[in-house]
């Protein structure tokens, strides 16, 4: 979630501003070809400047774990579904009187979700959303799926009390991390063999997250699925406005905060084309 002013970082892509916030780990510089870099002429301490500052008002909700064996988190929330949707559902709701007096005409405060094309695969259960016929990719790809919708009806409620806030989500692609040690040995084996050369390096993987919070472009623009730094349509169900609210509704209950939605919500949000 950011607030930040489009005229401060107009000039500086999603790239430069990675690059000047994050390294790529050593040994991996070469992969891909050198990581992008301010251009020669530019001030790189404003550079970071910008990172700093963008970090101290964004609270990027990307904390995870992916297909892991069944087990809870201390809450007892299926640990999918507690870590990778209701942690970030729970804090973004705290914030969000923080975030609308953060925000202003012209200068939106910024609801950034990270989810996965694995969203695309996702069913949501919402008679057992704690997985009692647990799956380890099925629960991974429901809390991608829950946090694109949770995302869209968030939006929605924004727009319709005419918020300062704009919520919009980003997919980093396939990125080469330690969050792949728990998949199925053979795709283990595909990753340590042309992990290099088919996978993002973790700075490449941030790019879309920090173009969704800078982006001039974007200013007073939500609710939209973003996938290298471009606007792409997610899966269709997640459009559904009734399943929006209807998880919604489950995620306070289950997160024990109340529903202010009631009357606030609109009765239709505008429809990507298909």
């Amino acid at each position: 979630m950011a607030g930040v002013p489009a005229p401060q970082t107009a000039g500086v892509s999603a790239r430069r501003l990675g690059s000047a916030g994050t390294r790529a780990p050593p040994g991996r510089r070469g992969a891909r070809g050198s990581a992008p870099r301010p251009e020669a002429g530019n001030n790189e301490d404003k550079a970071g400047e910008a990172v700093r500052k963008i970090k101290e008002e964004t609270l990027n909700d990307r904390a995870g774990v992916m297909m892991v064996p069944q087990r809870k988190t201390v809450d007892g929330f299926e640990e999918h579904l507690g870590l990778n949707y209701l942690g970030h559902f729970l804090l973004t709701n705290l914030l969000l009187d923080t975030l609308r007096d953060s925000g202003c005409p012209g200068r939106s405060a910024r609801v950034v979700t990270v989810s996965s094309a694995t969203h695309y695969v996702g069913e949501l259960n919402l008679a057992d959303l704690q997985g009692r016929s647990y799956s380890p990719h099925g629960a991974y790809a429901q809390s991608k799926l829950a946090l694109v919708l949770f995302t869209y009806h968030l939006q929605g409620l924004l727009a319709a009390q005419g918020s300062p806030v704009t919520a919009n989500v980003a997919d980093p692609g396939v990125v080469d991390t330690d969050l792949y040690k728990h998949v199925f040995w053979p795709t283990r084996l595909v990753k340590k063999l042309f992990g290099r050369w088919f996978f993002k390096t973790p700075e490449e993987g941030a790019w879309t997250s920090v173009y969704a919070a800078v982006a001039p472009a974007l200013e007073g623009v939500g609710g939209r699925y973003l996938y290298n730094e471009k606007e792409t349509r997610s899966l269709a169900v997640t459009y559904d406005l009734k399943l929006q609210r209807q998880l919604w509704a489950r995620s306070c209950q289950m997160t024990g905060i109340p529903d202010g939605t009631g009357g606030v919500f609109p009765a239709s949000l505008p429809r990507r084309e298909e």
